[in-house]
């Protein structure tokens, strides 16, 4: 199991269950685990999600956006639950910084 922090200071678990499913679902991400990662750690922005889910998004180029959705379930647990790229980017509901 993979894990990082979040802005917030709460460690994100990434388990290979999801990390399969995220890379069968979306193949531009194989290979990016790192990246799916640091997204979270670092990102240039944070959105909140649907049902209690955040977003980290980390920008490559102009259009090109890294979403990273994960839930923190409490202050020392939480898990990413999908990432992808995409060319529509969302700041409202900004949560960081």
């Amino acid at each position: 199991m993979e894990s990082t922090t979040s802005v917030n200071g709460v460690p994100i678990r990434l388990t290979p269950e999801r990390w399969m499913h995220i890379i069968e679902a979306r193949d531009e991400l194989a290979g990016r685990l790192e990246e799916v990662l640091a997204a979270v750690e670092s990102p240039d922005w944070v959105t909140r999600g649907y049902r209690g889910a955040m977003v980290a998004w980390k920008g490559y180029g102009q259009k090109r956006f890294l979403a990273v959705v994960y839930r923190e379930i409490s202050a020392s647990d939480g898990f990413i639950v999908t990432a992808f790229f995409t060319s529509k980017v969302r700041k409202s509901n900004k949560l960081w910084p």
